[in-house]
């Protein structure tokens, strides 16, 4: 791989943000440009090792120095976005996904066919590190401007005949509920309520995840809503859940989870 040349990156990429309302010649384009970049010395059969995805493996400045070509291109044609976007995603290969993910993150949360896309490509992924960008950047702009609508998008994952959406809506919620901006917590606890009830050991690590993140924003009301779950659940589950995910929580939501299950009867 050739060093980078930070001039001669940004006329590339320039020239590349010149395709944006071509998503055939910017495919093409953007193809010469990460074999350009590619390290070949750890392409490796061109699978990343946390990856089910075939990639170039770009270097992270590479990546960074397209999207912020793009950025502006996709807030201010979102249909013109959106069509690159689905280009990028049907490609397959590890960094046109991301930088799907990318772009969906910077249309505005006004565009209809945003929603649907964000819940089929979801759906879909299988790469940890694509899911995770679907996850919390392709959500940005909706999570931060339209609240409202991001829960009720979420609220829609987390359907009891939806299980298979249950991780993604969960780990969804993280970036909001650590948000400063954000101070809305009741229909949280009431939308991931069934969720924690249930606890399927499948989610253990999300609703660990999700459980640190309630209790730093907001500790009395996530330790009187762990409360209920126990008093009012039917099932054994939500105590299994908590008995085994303890050793992982910091210190003092620790002590006090050990605490409340020890005045729960077994």
């Amino acid at each position: 791989m050739p060093a980078i040349d930070l001039a001669r990156l940004k006329k590339q990429t320039a020239r590349l943000a010149d395709l944006f309302n071509q998503p055939n010649d910017f495919l093409r384009e953007l193809k010469e440009l990460l074999d350009f970049y590619v390290n070949r010395t750890l392409r490796s059969q061109g699978v990343a090792p946390s990856s089910v995805l075939p990639t170039y493996r770009t270097p992270p400045t590479v990546l960074r120095q397209i999207e912020t070509e793009l950025s502006p291109l996709a807030e201010s044609n979102p249909i013109q976005a959106l069509e690159l976007a689905d280009a990028l995603w049907d490609d397959g290969w590890l960094e046109t996904r991301l930088l799907a993910a990318f772009l969906l993150g910077r249309i505005p949360p006004q565009e209809e066919r945003l929603l649907a896309r964000l819940t089929a490509w979801t759906q879909a992924i299988r790469d940890p590190s694509v899911r995770a960008a679907l996850l919390t950047t392709s959500l940005t702009r909706l999570r931060k401007e339209t609240p409202d609508l991001f829960i009720t998008l979420v609220k829609e994952w987390l359907v009891p005949t939806r299980q298979r959406m249950w991780s993604n809506g969960l780990q969804a919620i993280i970036p909001l509920i650590s948000s400063e901006e954000f101070d809305n917590l009741p229909p949280i606890f009431e939308i991931v309520e069934p969720i924690f009830k249930a606890s399927p050991a499948a989610l253990q690590f999300d609703l660990r995840d999700l459980l640190i993140a309630l209790h730093k924003t907001a500790p009395d009301e996530t330790l009187y809503f762990l409360q209920q779950i126990l008093k009012e659940s039917n099932s054994p589950m939500p105590k299994v859940a908590l008995r085994r995910m303890s050793p992982e929580l910091p210190a003092d939501l620790q002590q006090q989870v050990r605490e409340m299950l020890r005045r729960t009867k077994a």
